[in-house]
Formats: structure tokens, sequence, C-alpha cells
């Protein structure tokens, strides 16, 4: 979708819009949503980062999902001058002028990183929230002396974008997430994460993200679905990836496969071709229990359009693989 095909969209009597689901867990759904709603959750966005009419917000993200139509939406509720650049891994490359506000998903800011020019443009944003998938430690680490506010977003479709944010720099660098106004979480029996944000979303959502509680702040320890039962042990996809990323920056996804033994066995993919590397890593730095039974060389890695890990489509390739070479 394009800009003016969306401001069209928009701008119709029709007080719902279509929305698409991510798919990181599964195809992409349709779901409509009210425009009062993403009014809602545009203002309260802005009010917390302090963002004012006039101020200058990058869309470098695509229209067809929603992290993209809400910067859209942002800028015109709030009055704030929208920059538009084709959605690309180096969404800087042709920007030159100080940005009061960007929304960007890993890989972006990470490329951006990587090259002088744009680094440099990055610090010069006075907010920049990151959002669309995990913020692994590396790069944590990399923005944390960044001069403006750098946030970690936790949001979803039916959100209507994020609904909570943690600093990833400065002296009040967190893990834990801190809920928008009007927003409140619990948790469920089996301890996911229950979010009830009245003002965007007209049900109480239960998530399938697994979460601790602290003082009305939380923290995601993965999603429940990516629970691996292997041996009799419970093994959390994003425990082992976020033990991994501490000592690489290659990518890689760990997901599962059957195991006539185990019942379930860890799987690595791994989009560089050194087999050896990977044995190394995972003996050297992972216990014992969470050793991958299986590393497959897979390029690309299984991704949906927002940056994020296609976490069924990697499953369904380490069985394919696996059952083929067996």
């Amino acid at each position: 979708m394009d800009l003016e095909s969306f401001l069209a969209d928009w701008h119709s009597d029709n007080p719902l819009l279509l929305v698409h689901t991510s798919g990181s867990t599964g195809d992409p759904q349709p779901l409509w949503v009210e425009k009062r709603r993403m009014q809602a959750s545009a203002l309260i966005t802005c009010r917390f980062l302090g963002l004012h009419q006039g101020d200058t917000a990058l869309l470098c993200l695509p229209l067809d999902y929603i992290a993209g139509k809400m910067m859209v939406v942002r800028a015109l509720t709030a009055g704030l001058r929208l920059l538009t650049v084709e959605p690309s891994s180096h969404p800087l490359a042709a920007v030159d002028e100080r940005l009061d506000f960007a929304a960007m998903v890993p890989l972006q800011v990470w490329n951006s990183l990587q090259v002088a020019q744009e680094r440099e443009r990055l610090l010069r944003i006075r907010h920049l929230i990151i959002g669309g998938g995990p913020v692994d430690p590396s790069l944590a680490d990399a923005l944390k002396d960044f001069p403006g506010a750098v946030w970690s977003t936790y949001g979803m479709t039916e959100t209507l974008s994020h609904i909570a944010l943690r600093r990833l720099n400065g002296p009040q660098r967190s893990q834990w997430y801190t809920p928008l106004d009007g927003v409140s979480v619990s948790l469920a029996d089996d301890g996911c994460l229950v979010v009830s944000a009245p003002a965007v979303c007209s049900h109480v959502l239960k998530t399938r993200d697994l979460a601790l509680l602290s003082h009305g702040r939380f923290r995601i320890l993965g999603r429940s679905d990516n629970v691996v039962c292997s041996g009799g042990l419970k093994i959390q996809i994003e425990d082992v990836e976020r033990l991994l990323r501490q000592h690489t920056s290659r990518p890689f996804i760990i997901t599962r496969c059957p195991h006539r033994q185990l019942g379930q066995a860890l799987v690595l993919l791994y989009a560089t071709p050194d087999t050896d590397y990977w044995l190394h890593l995972c003996r050297r730095h992972l216990p014992r229990y969470w050793q991958p039974r299986h590393y497959l060389h897979v390029d690309p890695l299984p991704s949906t359009e927002t940056g994020k890990p296609a976490r069924r489509r990697a499953e369904q390739i380490a069985a394919e693989l696996i059952s083929v070479s067996a």
C-alpha cells in the first residue's frame, strides 16, 4: 500500500480500517479496527514522548502493517511533519535532517549503526522507538549511550501498535516495560500477560507472552507456544536465543523438530555456511540440555515482512530438511 491509498482509506466515511497481523506465528490475518481507537493510540504515544505540532517524524516502515499505518495516524492526529522514505534496510541513507521521532525494526537500526554517516543521523533522532522483533543484547549495548531517547516497544496489531515502552539508553535503561497511560497488565493462571487497554482495544486481551510483573511493569520471557518439551525438560526458545546472541552477531533462529526419544529437539537454523562455528559456539556457551540436535544451513532465514522470525515456517523448514536427511 502507498501513502496516497492509505490517506484515501483514512479520510473515507468508513469508521473502520483494514489492517493485517504480522504473521510471525502463522499467516497474516485481516483485522478491522476503529479509526477513533487508532487516534486514541496516537495521542497516548505523542503525549508520552512529548511530541508536538510541527515536530518531524520519519515514516520508513511498510504501510501494509500497523506500525507503518500508526506513524501516519500520529502525524495526522498530532500535527507532526511527516518525512517519508521507501522502506529499506538503510532508512537513513538519504535523510539528512534532524528528526524528532522515528520508528524502526531492529535490522534497520543495526544496519544504520554500521555506516558512519547513517550512525550520525541516528544519533540526532530525539525519540527512536524500535519494534517488530526482539532487541538483542549487542544492539541494546550499542545504543546505551545515545544522546536521544531510545525505546523498545511492546504491542501487537490488536492493540494498534505498542501499549508499553522500555528505555534502552541513559540512566532510565531497563529490562522492564512501562505501560502507557490507560493501560494495565496482569498475569493469567498460565503465566501469560493479560492486557487491558480500553482506549485502543474493546476487550481485555490475553496474550501468549510469558511474563513477570513488578509494580505495574512487566518483563517478557518468551512465547508460550515457543516452549520445547525435550526429554522431560521445558526449554524456552527465546532463552536459548538470548544466550547465544550475547556471543554472536550472526543471524540464526532456534526452532524445534519431533524426536523419537526426547519428544522434541532443538534445531538451529543459520544463514552463514559454517557448521563448525555454530557447533563450537553452542558447545561453549549453552548448557548441555540446551544443545541443538540439528544444525541446518538455511539462506535466507524465514522472516516476516516486518523482520520478525517466521516461527511456524522455521519449524516447517526444520521438519522438511530433517525428514529428507534422515
